[in-house]
């Protein structure tokens, strides 16, 4: 059944199929993640509730060993589904993930759900990448591309409305297991329609494999994300943190100048050369980064400060949530209309306007109101996500289109992990001395440390005080919680702000439909080797006009960069004729 994929015409009819294969697959990944911090209270409670009686280090650890393989492994993931086959890549993938969800849901200890979810991490590595190399080698088009792109990027917000729902209502009826069990019937059905309309693609070329650089790579983002991610519990001083920033930087830099001189890197970074590349990963570390942070904190403030239950709060996101999955889809029509830059530019400039708008929340603010600040977030990033992905993959050849992805997916990846803890610090510091501002005089001062720290241990403390007093340590709490939150959204406002300058000065305004002979500098910097593979152009081209001159009748399928495609083409009315893209 596959031998079919490898005609041209059967992958371009099959396209929107094989598109709604790659979304399907890529929504077992966004799901997962947003169902987990439901459960995390449950993971928590002792064996004889239910639970695995976890820690709160382990349950730190369940969420982060996830997170740091996934990020980690992104490039080396990447690269290996440009050598060996991104099907394969998104197929090997979807089945460790499917294998690690179902051990994940048997565990018996936490120290066991800890490494299940790594292993899950790494077929997460491979699914994500794969998806979206796999979309921008079958949709050649770039008008075609950016739609296709838009539905992707609208997919994978689908996660922040619909996983608190679904986790609620499956912790509600069915054990904790059940949180990973609902993913392997989505490994199930993306193995199964993967294998009938996911063409495979390659880069041609098929460079030697760089272990070297994977093992830096790996190494040297793990380090860094666990610093990260450890920092704001163990303090960014603390010797150990800085430790790891310290090896984290110096494994990357190393991996930096591995790759500059490898004859057959990883990963080109004569890439970040080409601005739309370097400026649409920077646009979406940045919004990401203020994304991912601002988030965490609102469910917090949903549930904490007013009191939402878990479904509740899911269901005040799910309208953020289809906002992106609408505009996502429509931004391809106004970059066709202003371009990029004014695009992305606006986007970000709407969603640094709503992290102003969350300056305005209060203790009682209300369900419309938290909805409609949402939902201009979302109007906002559907018109980054989408627009500032296709920048990135349009800026590279076709071959190089795995190692493209897993660079969008990583700035996300480590933007977001940042955030979190950047963001979740600031929050902290403000939290801590607002609280202590509060509450000095109202409880005794050596009780005074344990309820600065967050505002979940202060609520729990104030429901064993004395009714006075616990009423004034929730009020405190509340306000104080409220007040970091204004504090975090002008900071993440003004990092967005100053964002968008930069977008708006190093963006390029459009990107031509023509080769971009800039990005083919970029790949092939030598003169030498340039002018060789100019004429092997060259060479292939007459070959393929006198090879047509005499099979008219006989389209035929030649190689185009790291896809297949018609040398009639221009035959067929409902397919361009030759839509190249740019750097193709």
């Amino acid at each position: 059944m596959r031998a079919a994929l490898r005609d041209p015409d059967v992958v371009y009819r099959r396209r929107w199929l094989t598109l709604l294969v790659l979304c399907f697959s890529l929504v077992v990944i966004v799901l997962d993640n947003t169902i987990l911090n439901v459960a995390l209270p449950r993971l928590s409670e002792p064996t004889s509730a239910g639970g695995l009686g976890a820690t709160f280090s382990q349950l730190q650890w369940i969420v982060d060993s996830y997170t740091i393989v996934f990020a980690g492994l992104l490039l080396t993931a990447g690269s290996l589904g440009d050598r060996f086959g991104r099907y394969r890549s998104l197929a090997f993938g979807l089945a460790v993930f499917g294998v690690g969800s179902a051990l994940s849901a048997v565990s018996g200890s936490a120290s066991t759900l800890i490494a299940t979810r790594a292993l899950m991490g790494i077929g997460g590595a491979f699914i994500m990448p794969a998806t979206l190399s796999i979309l921008t080698n079958v949709f050649t088009e770039p008008k075609e591309r950016s739609k296709a792109i838009g539905v992707w990027a609208g997919v994978s917000a689908l996660g922040l409305g619909i996983g608190p729902i679904t986790g609620g209502f499956l912790l509600t009826h069915f054990w904790w297991g059940s949180i990973f069990l609902v993913n392997v019937p989505f490994v199930v059905g993306g193995l199964v329609l993967g294998y009938f309309l996911i063409p495979e693609s390659r880069d041609p070329s098929a460079p030697r494999l760089d272990p070297g650089g994977a093992l830096l790579s790996i190494a040297g983002l793990g380090t860094l994300l666990w610093a990260v991610i450890e920092a704001p519990g163990k303090g960014w001083t603390a010797p150990e943190i800085l430790a790891g920033f310290a090896v984290g930087i110096g494994l990357l830099a190393a991996f930096m100048v591995w790759e500059l001189k490898s004859s057959h890197p990883m990963l080109d970074l004569r890439f970040f050369k080409n601005p739309r590349f370097s400026a649409a990963s920077g646009a979406i570390t940045i919004t990401f980064l203020a994304l991912f942070g601002v988030i965490f904190l609102l469910t917090q403030y949903l549930q904490l400060v007013l009191g939402y239950s878990t479904i509740k709060a899911g269901a005040v996101l799910l309208p953020q949530a289809l906002v992106i999955m609408v505009t996502a889809p429509l931004s391809s029509a106004w970059v066709h209309r202003f371009g990029n830059k004014v695009v992305v530019a606006t986007g970000m400039f709407v969603v640094a306007l709503s992290m102003v708008s969350f300056a305005t929340l209060t203790t009682h603010s209300s369900v419309t109101y938290v909805i409609l600040l949402t939902m201009l977030l979302g109007a906002g990033m559907g018109n980054i996500m989408a627009p500032a992905t296709d920048s990135i993959m349009g800026s590279l050849p076709r071959a190089k289109a795995g190692v493209g992805s897993a660079v969008n997916d990583t700035t996300r990846q480590v933007g977001g992990a940042v955030g979190v803890a950047v963001l979740g610090s600031v929050l902290a510091s403000q939290f801590s001395t607002h609280m202590t501002t509060r509450l000095r005089g109202v409880v005794p001062a050596g009780q005074l440390h344990g309820l600065t720290g967050s505002i979940g241990p202060a609520l729990a403390a104030a429901q064993h005080a004395p009714v006075a007093v616990g009423a004034k340590i929730v009020a405190a709490a509340n306000e104080s919680f409220v007040s970091g939150l204004h504090v975090t959204s002008w900071v993440a406002a003004a990092m967005l702000f100053a964002a968008t300058i930069g977008v708006a000065r190093w963006l390029p305004a459009r990107a031509g439909e023509e080769p971009n002979h800039a990005g083919f500098d970029a790949v092939v910097a030598d003169p030498a080797e340039r002018d060789t593979a100019l004429d092997g152009h060259v060479a292939a081209g007459a070959a393929l006009v006198a090879d047509r001159a005499t099979q008219p009748a006989a389209p035929d399928l030649v190689v185009d960069g790291s896809s297949l495609r018609r040398n009639g083409a221009a035959d067929n009315p409902a397919r361009p004729a030759d839509a190249r893209d740019p750097a193709r």
